[in-house]
């Protein structure tokens, strides 16, 4: 399994996530969707925290702001390369008003910046990450005021370089392509922070929000500086699951992301790792397997029972609940009171995800109530991903397959992905089955099977 590591024990912020990522091999080139949609450029250079050589990734604007924008949401005022203004809602410990002038540009809604992002004809996998990130931004800033979601407005998220750091994000992290994402428990810092409502304590009110529903656990310390951001929080919530350590791994490529500050004897510095292994690196909800069987992972089971959702709302359920944290999600054909056809939606996610799966399920189907059901936990293989290679008239191609397993190691399913396999059956002029059949025969063989 090739599996992404974040190291969170100096925090995180938005533009040292990029940086890391590029820094352990992600190619800057796949930002482009970001650059061709907002005035923004990727800087992308190099610098050295505590004698470490680390990654620097400075978003800036390539035209002056206007009041004044265009239906695209971008300025009609064209205009030079300059320094961004600081203009953040508080102070972040990671100085990025000295490196990364955050909350430069246009200023947006919710659901602005959402529909934004979806006109960036980003891959499924990207937009995906990048409305999670989003979402759990909005419910934060309204949680925090006491708002609706859709009525929110980013400041400082919302503006052009803050979306670029978000977007970029998704889109590097894509181009690695982990089997899995994990990150250690994300250091918070400590003192206060200064906002435009007041002196807070460090986590600000938004991180506190976003970390409270975040797989991840936190840390206090070890500096009094806000060493996790928002933005940095939001996008690790995205995309990471929780792990106590680092997991063993097998690592292929590391990088190191700055942030502009530098503190004595801590290198400010988030560090990525990426690597085949990494299946022991489960979150606190997931307990030993007895004897070497399955693996068991605390779950909460929601379900609602539906007589008027239209197909299309039904049908988009597994991504726009996914969002939000939702692992699985099944529409089961049913019959209800007064004999009448309906359907009954099941999600399984995790327990501190089940509120706000459970809310937006409601919003997006209109139903009126939500159970858990009393199921705690489900049993779970580990899982690992193997590339089986096809030769077909002369041509090459390679199919995933995934391997599915006890914890002590014994194979009972095979089973190679089929959207690759489709492509590969397209190409080649094949039926899909027969392309499923040869990628797991060929997985079997090459494991002695």
């Amino acid at each position: 399994m090739r599996t992404l590591v974040f190291d969170g024990r100096t925090g995180a912020a938005g533009d040292m996530v990029c940086a890391a990522l590029i820094a352990a091999g992600a190619d800057p080139d796949v930002l482009s969707p970001v650059t061709d949609r907002l005035p923004v450029r990727y800087d992308v250079g190099e610098t050295a925290k505590n004698g470490i050589r680390a990654t620097t990734v400075d978003v800036r604007l390539t035209e002056s702001t206007s009041d004044e924008q265009g239906d695209d949401g971008r300025p009609t005022e064209s205009g030079h390369d300059r320094e961004h203004g600081h203009d953040h809602d508080h102070e972040h410990g990671h100085d990025h008003d000295a490196h990364h002038a955050e909350g430069a540009g246009v200023h947006r809604s919710y659901p602005e910046v959402v529909a934004l992002v979806e006109s960036m004809d980003l891959p499924g996998a990207v937009e995906s990450v990048a409305l999670g990130a989003f979402e759990r931004l909005g419910r934060a800033e309204a949680s925090v005021h006491g708002a609706d979601l859709d009525e929110t407005h980013f400041h400082e998220v919302g503006a052009d370089d803050a979306i670029a750091d978000v977007v970029g994000a998704a889109l590097l992290i894509h181009d690695l392509a982990p089997d899995r994402v994990v990150t250690t428990p994300v250091a918070l810092g400590g003192g206060e922070v200064e906002m435009s409502h007041g002196v807070y304590p460090v986590p600000a009110p938004a991180t506190t929000e976003i970390a409270a529903d975040a797989d991840f656990s936190t840390v206090g310390g070890p500096l009094d500086r806000e060493l996790l951001t928002p933005t940095g929080a939001a996008i690790l919530a995205a995309v990471a699951e929780g792990a106590d350590r680092l997991p063993t791994l097998d690592i292929d490529a590391s990088g190191y992301g700055a942030g502009a500050a530098t503190f004595p004897n801590h290198p400010n510095v988030l560090r990525v790792l990426v690597g085949d292994g990494g299946d022991e690196a489960v979150d606190d909800a997931r307990t030993d397997p007895v004897d070497g069987g399955l693996v068991r992972d605390d779950i909460a089971v929601l379900e609602t029972s539906l007589d008027d959702a239209p197909p299309e709302v039904l049908g988009g359920l597994q991504e726009t609940l996914s969002r939000v944290g939702a692992r699985d999600v099944s529409v089961v054909p049913t019959t209800m009171k007064k004999s009448r056809p309906g359907h009954l939606v099941r999600v399984i996610c995790k327990p501190a995800d089940a509120e706000a799966v459970a809310e937006r399920l409601a919003r997006e189907t209109g139903t009126l109530g939500v159970r858990q059901s009393g199921a705690t936990h489900r049993w779970i293989a580990e899982r690992a991903f193997e590339t089986a290679t096809l030769s077909v008239d002369g041509d090459t191609h390679e199919v995933s397959v995934k391997v599915a397993s006890t914890a002590d190691g014994d194979v009972y399913d095979v089973s190679a992905e089929y959207d690759e396999a489709a492509a590969v059956a397209e190409a080649a002029g094949l039926p899909v089955r027969d392309v499923l059949r040869r990628a797991e025969t060929r997985v079997r063989e090459e494991r002695g099977e």
